[in-house]
């Protein structure tokens, strides 16, 4: 199977973190976080390593991680967004929240229950028999937040807390300089987290992502050197980053769980608050605060330059100490980050698309213990490159990958992961992010077999993350939101769509499982998502609703599909519109 070589560059040094890396990282780990230096009028120069571009393609450095959910852009004139000439995009069903209340935009609490997985390890037989646990059915998911940046798309000055940001309508304003904030949550047993997407295989973990994109209005020019950098940093259980958080000075400790990250175990009970709270050394500063109501510890991580936060200049990538705050009043409809291909402020998604379960893995990568090609019950082979994706000169096709592929009992070179040795991983598997995602759908996502049907695992597939109704305001005062929207981005990933037009665009998309997993509300008033049936469904994936056509200039492109508004009653349940 082809591999984009680029993209795989990055690699070598990370996946299996062997011999020298865990001398690196142990050296990391001993030095402590890195502290940002003072950015006078020139900033902070990137490093050799770092996170400048979520997506690992930066020429001038090399990314730490690449395994990272990143927020995915809507696209150019061409449609798609492509970050030094590779296609990046992620599927992100979405459940976003609506209301025009002071403080809905800045201020909200969620509650959720955390998914338990069958007691059986996952298996990688028939899609009809398989043992599935979470991690094959979503990486991470996140609520998020739109946040000012000044120095991020549209690159125009953004006043916190204000819905003057919104960009206009009739395309007058662009919006203010915006950042993507997603309060990701990271499920157990495919560790380590620094080259793969767990902490460990026995706990849930959380993080406090900060996306922002380095690129003109319309696109017109994107910084390849640093298209999309990101700031990250563990909940901790002290609130200190176990390493830089900024794009230019991460390290293999910022990506390093240690004794005070937030561990939370399946079926727990947690209750998050993203909110704007004072800052050390002035201002306020976006917070998250995640406590554990089952066994009563808390995590926080504020996105403040007293903990190494920093924004980017588009010009030359310098990273500048900054404090983010939240960008809107309101979480009115218009309330968007304007280059994000999901239209949304307050909102939770499950990131699929980032396992296929495999029997072998072919293509292994010199000097890691990594592989790009999956083969198995879940791959159809009906095209050249050995996966079920027919053949096609789409660019998006042209170099595709199911990479990066681990074996089952992979400790990764047994690097240290939270003061303990990398369990084994426990299913041979690929997460499908060398190429942006699982473009020919054929992993457990994409299956209705593997997903949850209620609040209890079966033996074969874990229970349900369960969600309450979210609320605004202060502790004690709190009120509900008063309207719902459901969205999926999945047509930015599915060459068959063809986004100037919306022809071809569909949920579920083409795939040899034919499923897209969907939203249900219990007559409590609880969100669920994956194949339950118990409660209110809404059509199923007919919820989605029909390609909306995202604005870029005088173009539109149709790769994000958006249901009606609905209302919320004061319980918080959807009021489906009449047919």
């Amino acid at each position: 199977m082809r591999q984009p070589l680029a993209r795989l560059r990055a690699w070598p040094r990370l996946a299996g973190v062997a011999a020298t890396a865990v001398m690196v990282l142990a050296t990391q780990l001993a030095a402590g976080p890195t502290p940002a230096t003072a950015a006078g009028g020139s900033g902070v120069a990137p490093a050799a390593h770092g996170e400048l571009d979520c997506n690992g393609y930066s020429p001038i450095q090399q990314s730490i991680k690449t395994t990272l959910p990143c927020t995915d852009p809507h696209g150019s004139s061409s449609g798609r967004f492509y970050d030094n000439g590779y296609y990046i995009g992620h599927d992100e069903p979405n459940l976003r929240f609506v209301s025009g209340a002071a403080g809905s935009g800045n201020n909200v609490t969620w509650t959720q229950t955390l998914p338990v997985d069958p007691t059986a390890p996952p298996t990688t037989s028939s899609p009809a028999t398989a043992v599935t646990h979470f991690f094959e059915l979503s990486i991470a998911p996140w609520f998020s937040m739109a946040l000012c940046d000044p120095r991020s798309y549209p690159q125009t000055s953004c006043t916190p807390r204000s819905d003057a940001n919104a960009p206009s309508r009739n395309g007058s304003y662009p919006g203010g300089g915006s950042a993507f904030m997603e309060l990701q949550f990271y499920p157990p047993g495919f560790a380590p987290f620094a080259d793969s997407i767990s902490c460990n295989n026995k706990y849930w973990c959380g993080a406090l992502t900060l996306d922002s994109l380095e690129c003109t209005q319309y696109f017109h020019y994107c910084n390849p050197n640093c298209t999309e950098p990101v700031n990250f940093a563990f909940l901790q259980r002290n609130g200190v980053p176990t390493g830089a958080p900024s794009p230019q000075l991460a390290s293999l400790a910022s990506f390093t769980p240690n004794s005070q990250t937030l561990m939370m175990k399946p079926g727990d009970t947690i209750q998050a608050r993203i909110f704007d709270a004072p800052a050390p050394g002035g201002g306020q500063a976006l917070m998250a605060v995640v406590k554990d109501l089952t066994t009563h510890q808390t995590g926080y991580m504020q996105a403040s330059a007293a903990n190494g936060f920093m924004n980017t200049n588009l010009a030359n990538c310098h990273g500048y100490p900054f404090n983010f705050q939240p960008e809107y009043q309101t979480a009115a409809a218009g309330n968007v980050v304007p280059w994000a291909a999901l239209q949304t402020d307050i909102s939770t998604t499950f990131e699929i698309g980032h396992f296929t379960p495999c029997s072998t893995l072919s293509g292994p990568v010199p000097s890691t213990t990594m592989y790009t090609s999956c083969h198995g019950a879940y791959e159809s082979a009906t095209s050249s490159d050995g996966t079920n994706a027919p053949a096609s000169t789409s660019p998006i096709e042209a170099a595709h990958s199911d990479g990066p592929c681990f074996k089952k009992g992979d400790t990764h070179g047994g690097a240290a992961s939270g003061g303990e040795t990398v369990a084994p991983n426990v299913v041979t598997g690929c997460l499908n992010f060398f190429n942006g995602g699982d473009l020919d759908f054929d992993g457990t996502p994409y299956y209705r077999q593997d997903w949850p049907t209620g609040t209890t695992p079966t033996a074969n597939v874990p229970s349900t993350m369960q969600i309450q109704p979210p609320v605004t305001g202060p502790q004690g005062r709190q009120i509900g939101y008063s309207q719902v929207q459901f969205e999926a981005d999945n047509g930015f990933s599915d060459y068959r769509c063809q986004i100037l037009t919306g022809v071809g665009c569909q949920v579920p998309p083409p795939g040899p499982g034919g499923f897209y997993p969907y939203w249900t509300q219990t007559k409590s008033c609880v969100w669920e998502f994956g194949n339950v049936t118990s409660g209110t469904t809404f059509g199923g994936v007919k919820q989605y609703g029909q390609p909306y056509p995202l604005a870029i200039g005088h173009i539109h492109v149709y790769g994000t599909d958006i249901g009606p508004l609905m209302s919320l009653d004061s319980s918080g349940c959807a009021q489906p519109p009449s047919s």
